[in-house]
């Protein structure tokens, strides 16, 4: 199981398509939780996990470029793969 997690994020890593992905669907699953339950989020706003709220407030001011960037990479990976 462990092995492999670590090598779907390590070829996530080496693919700029696919880490391009998972930085999209993290802000988009951050900015999500956010909107649903803000307290799990915002009581971690410094350190490692910090990471997660930075990525939810991306989300919320960003969303039309967010949202532009996801039909875009759908579109690349539905048609251009």
């Amino acid at each position: 199981m462990y092995h492999c997690l670590f090598f779907t994020l390590q070829s996530a890593i080496f693919n700029f398509q696919s880490l391009l992905t998972v930085i999209l669907l993290l802000i988009c699953t951050c900015a999500y939780i956010r909107a649903l339950a803000p307290s799990l989020l915002d009581k971690n706003k410094t350190g490692l996990l910090g990471i997660f709220w930075k990525c939810a407030r991306i989300g919320e001011r960003k969303s039309p470029w967010v949202a532009c960037c996801c039909v875009i990479m759908a579109f690349s990976i539905l048609f251009l793969q």
